[in-house]
C-alpha cells in the first residue's frame, strides 16, 4: 500500500531567470552609491539642498532634453523661448539640438547650454523656504497687531494720523497686489530656467503677502478705531493727484512684455526710488512721531523683503548678464537704456508724492532729504552692476 509520502514529487516547469547585466542598476559606476546628483556643477565646493531640488528641474533641449520640447504654442514655438527677452547669455545664439527620427533625439557631443543656467539664487529659495519664511513673517506681524490691540495702542493715534493711514497706507496695497499678480507672476512664466522661476515666483509671493498684510491691517483698524474708513484707500488710489503718478507707473510696469525689463524696472529702479521712499523715508519716519509704533512693523516686514531678499537675487541675476563672456556689451547697452527710461518715470512718480510729507501733524524729515537718500542707494545698486549712473538721476 502506497501513501502520499511515497508518491513521486511533481516539479513544475518554471522559466529560470537569466541575468544579462542589461537590467536597471546592474552595472556599477564610480558614483553608483552616491547620494547626490552630479548632472550640474555646484556653485560652491559641495552641492546644496537648494541646488538638488531646483537646478534643471525645468527641462531644456539645450541642456538634456534631447527629444525636444514636450509641449508648444500655437505658433510652433515650444517651451521657454529665449527671445522672450532681448538680453542674452552665452550660447543663446546657438541653435537648439535637432530632433532625430522617431521619438528619440540626436545626441550632441557638446550641449549648447546657455549662460542662463548659471544663475543661482543667493537666497536659495524653493518651496519649503517659501512657506517657512512667509509663515514666520505673518506670525510675527499678527502677534504685533494682537499685542497692540490688547494694549489699546491704536487709541494713542491722533485724528490726523488716522486719516493718513486709512487713505495712504491703504493705497500702497494696490501697488503690491498689482505688481505681485501681474508683473512678477508673468515674468516667472517667461524666465528660461527653474532657478529664475523659483526666485521670481517667491518675489511675487512677497508682494501678494504684503498686500494681504495691509488689507488685514485695514480690517483690524476698521474694528478698533471708531470712524476709521476702511474703503478710503480706494478713493485715494483712484483720484488723489498725489497718487496718480505711482498708479500710472505701476500700470506701465505691469504692461512690460520683456520679462528681464520687468524685473529690472521694478526691482532695480522702481523699488529704491519709489517703494523705499514711501515706506522708509515717509511711513517709518512719520509713524512713531505720531504715536504709531504698530504700522512700522507691518511696513517693515515688506521693506526687508524688497530691499534685501528680492534685491539680492536680482543683482545676482543681472551681474551674470553684465559680465557675460559673450554678450556683456550687448546687455549693458540695453540695461543702460532701461535704467534711463524708468529712472525718469520713477522720479516723476516720486515727486508727485511730495504733498504726503506735509499731512501728518508731526512731520517726517524733509522730502528732498529722503529723495536724496534713495537716489544715493539707487546709484550704488546701478554702479554695482557695472552700469553708469543714469544722468536722469540729477532731475
Amino acid at each position: 500500500m502506497t501513501t502520499t509520502q511515497d508518491a513521486p514529487k511533481f516539479e513544475r516547469s518554471v522559466p529560470k531567470p537569466v541575468f544579462t547585466d542589461a537590467e536597471a542598476g546592474a552595472r556599477e559606476f564610480p558614483d553608483s552609491n552616491s547620494r547626490r546628483y552630479n548632472y550640474y556643477k555646484p556653485q560652491k565646493r559641495k552641492q546644496s539642498h537648494y541646488e538638488d531640488v531646483t537646478v534643471d528641474v525645468q527641462p531644456d533641449p539645450r541642456h538634456y532634453l534631447t527629444q525636444g520640447w514636450l509641449y508648444g504654442f500655437a505658433d510652433g514655438r515650444g517651451g521657454y523661448p529665449l527671445d522672450w527677452t532681448v538680453l542674452k547669455a552665452w550660447g543663446s545664439d546657438q541653435p537648439s539640438p535637432e530632433r532625430g527620427p522617431g521619438s528619440g533625439g540626436m545626441i550632441v557631443k557638446e550641449w549648447p547650454a546657455t549662460g542662463w543656467h548659471e544663475f543661482r539664487d543667493p537666497n536659495e529659495e524653493w518651496e519649503l523656504t517659501l512657506y517657512r519664511y512667509n509663515s514666520n513673517v505673518v506670525r510675527q506681524v499678527t502677534q504685533n497687531v494682537e499685542a497692540a490691540k490688547a494694549s489699546k495702542a491704536f487709541e494713542q493715534w491722533n485724528a490726523n494720523w488716522v486719516r493718513f493711514v486709512e487713505q495712504h497706507i491703504g493705497a500702497w496695497m494696490h501697488v503690491d497686489h498689482g505688481l505681485g499678480l501681474y508683473l512678477y507672476a508673468n515674468a516667472n512664466r517667461r524666465a528660461p530656467t527653474n532657478m529664475h522661476n523659483n526666485a521670481i515666483s517667491v518675489n511675487s509671493m512677497h508682494r501678494i503677502r504684503a498686500a494681504q498684510d495691509l488689507a488685514l491691517y485695514n480690517l483690524t483698524l476698521s474694528e478698533e478705531l471708531e470712524g476709521f474708513d476702511g474703503s478710503a484707500h480706494l478713493e485715494t488710489w483712484n483720484n488723489d493727484p498725489a497718487w496718480q503718478g505711482v498708479r500710472d507707473l505701476a500700470e506701465q510696469l505691469t504692461a512690460i512684455d520683456d520679462w528681464c525689463e520687468a524685473i529690472f524696472a521694478a526691482n532695480i529702479v522702481f523699488e529704491p526710488l519709489v517703494g523705499e521712499l514711501f515706506r522708509s523715508q515717509l511711513v517709518q519716519q512719520a509713524a512713531p512721531r505720531n504715536g504709531d509704533f504698530v504700522t512700522p512693523t507691518v511696513i517693515g516686514a515688506a521693506e526687508y523683503d524688497f530691499a534685501e531678499r528680492d534685491l539680492r537675487y536680482t543683482t545676482a541675476m543681472f551681474e551674470l548678464l553684465t559680465n557675460d563672456r559673450e554678450f556683456a556689451g550687448h546687455n549693458k547697452a540695453i540695461l543702460t537704456d532701461w535704467a534711463s527710461t524708468w529712472t525718469t518715470k520713477s522720479l516723476a512718480a516720486a515727486r508727485a508724492l511730495q504733498p504726503l510729507w506735509s499731512q501728518p501733524d508731526a512731520k517726517p524729515p524733509r522730502f528732498e532729504d529722503g529723495l536724496d537718500r534713495v537716489k544715493s542707494r539707487f546709484s550704488g545698486i546701478v554702479v554695482s552692476l557695472g552700469l553708469e549712473e543714469p544722468k536722469e538721476l540729477a532731475q
